[in-house]
């Protein structure tokens, strides 16, 4: 135990390894927040350079920038509707409007601490049950992981916005846009036309920036001339009030980032957002409604896609596994310095696990320092004159997108999402459900084709493992209840019980 806990803290007294986390989470947390600089090619780069390193300062720069980057797509999803990073997206449904109240600084320090809350979760989670976590996660099959994809496309109901139809239509619509370029088990073109540039599909970063970000800027050319929204920052750390009323939801879908990021494929951004709509399902009374500012809507995704961060180093260290794409170049990483991430690497080092948690940890408490810490400065980018504003917007969202593959190619998927936005937003279709479609039709198309090739191609087989595995049929109850919770009928027996 003694030996564990030296391990723990050796970077907190260590002078180098605590600036090299430092300045990982602070330049995570403005790489997050560049649309198009993700967090993994950041960690990608950096490899190269500290190819020559010794392991520990290596890794505490990479941890401090993956756990700095995943909070930083927070901060243009609440200021500029453009999310830094999928997993920001829920963050901007309730987050931005809230900046249009002019409560970015209270939006932000919420979001601040509910990340860091998630974040110690995640961390918790890995140091006492990370063995027992793996072994659950490795119990999905792919009918199981497509369970999952389906249980997230029903969410389309919580961000329909008015019309359910339209909704539907825009996630379906997402989807359409996911399944374009190659097949991934058979490499047959689909939806390409014989062109080159599409055998890859299409970026769901380049989708987001165009649908959040240049539609917004379209949008806001209708009101150039409207003076900007003075922003409230004398209250930027959230009372004792708040944070007693939304820790419990903290906590709940915490856990949900955890066990969403321990399953390999998935991430903080599936994770925000079921923990969204897990938000809109346990929220009876939110004091604004949701998508028009709700402090649930912005505590869920928070707490949801840090959690999950612990939860994706779960699978890599005790299975060599990699449950996102950072930790997969992590992963790769430790292999290059000589390291077996695995069943034996708690037994043979023991040092690296407890090394690792404890940089989580001070990787987390940087986040809080450097979270509250110039939010004065950001606001003020809300309050700039239209004019510069959406320049600004479409400046930023031009570099993001090009930043992705360094192509032009994804620039103009980009602008030309962003004017399809435009016109969905005109005409009342909401733009999340089209991202949606996006990020969970490849989850879906490769796991319903694993599972019946699995079943050997026979539906009766397919359905038979739906009820006689314990996993699959607390799911598929999961599905169904989901959409019963859907039906008018539903709604009329819950309003009777009320009354009652």
């Amino acid at each position: 135990m003694t030996e564990a806990l030296g391990y723990l803290i050796s970077s907190w007294i260590d002078p180098e390894l605590l600036a090299l986390t430092a300045l990982g989470t602070l330049l995570g947390v403005y790489i997050g927040a560049i649309p198009g600089l993700s967090v993994t090619m950041a960690v990608s780069i950096l490899i190269s350079f500290t190819f020559s390193w010794d392991v520990n300062p290596a890794l505490s720069l990479m941890v401090g920038i993956f756990m700095g980057g995943v909070y930083g797509g927070s901060r243009t999803a609440i200021l500029l509707n453009i999310p830094g990073a999928p997993s920001a997206i829920a963050t901007a449904l309730d987050g931005y409007p809230l900046a249009q109240k002019g409560e970015a600084g209270e939006a932000i320090g919420l979001s601040t601490i509910m990340s860091v809350v998630g974040g110690f979760v995640g961390i918790i989670v890995l140091a006492v049950a990370a063995p027992a976590v793996s072994e659950f996660a490795l119990t999905f099959q792919p009918r199981d992981y497509l369970l999952l994809a389906v249980i997230g496309i029903l969410l389309v109901g919580s961000l329909s916005g008015e019309s359910l139809a339209k909704g539907v239509m825009a996630g379906a619509f997402g989807m359409l846009i996911g399944t374009v370029g190659l097949d991934p088990l058979t490499a047959e073109e689909r939806f390409t036309f014989g062109v080159v540039d599409l055998w890859n599909g299409i970026s769901p970063i380049a989708v987001m920036i165009g649908l959040f970000g240049v539609s917004e800027a379209l949008h806001q050319l209708h009101h150039v001339d409207t003076a900007a929204v003075k922003q409230k920052i004398d209250r930027i750390v959230p009372s004792w009030a708040d944070l007693k009323k939304y820790l419990p939801l903290s906590l709940q879908t915490s856990f949900i980032g955890v066990i969403i990021g321990a399953l390999p494929g998935t991430g903080g951004d599936i994770a925000a957002l079921m923990a969204y709509d897990h938000a809109k399902r346990v929220t009876r009374n939110p004091e604004v409604p949701f998508g028009e500012g709700a402090k649930e809507g912005l505590v869920a995704p928070e707490s949801a896609n840090n959690a999950a961060v612990g939860g994706a180093y779960i699978p890599m260290l005790t299975l060599g596994i990699p449950g996102d794409a950072v930790t997969a170049v992590i992963l790769g990483a430790l292999y290059i310095h000589g390291l077996n991430p695995g069943p034996l690497l708690m037994i043979e080092k023991p040092d690296m696990f407890w090394f690792t948690v404890g940089n989580l940890v001070l990787a987390n408490i940087f986040v809080l320092i450097f979270g509250l810490t110039g939010i004065k400065v950001f606001t003020r980018i809300v309050e700039c004159p239209k004019g510069v504003l959406i320049p600004l917007i479409l400046l930023l969202s031009v570099v993001g997108a090009y930043a992705i593959n360094n192509s032009v190619t994804d620039v103009w998927w980009m602008l030309g999402f962003g004017v399809l936005g435009y016109f969905m937003k005109s005409y009342g279709y909401q733009v999340g459900p089209v991202i949606l479609g996006v990020i969970l039709s490849r989850l879906m198309d490769e796991n319903w084709r694993r599972a019946i090739i699995s079943d050997q191609e026979s539906i009766p087989r397919f359905l038979h493992g739906l009820v006689t595995s314990p996993l699959s049929l607390v799911l598929t109850l999961a599905v169904l209840l989901i959409l019963l919770g859907q039906t008018p009928a539903w709604r009329l027996l819950r309003r009777s019980f009320g009354k009652a």
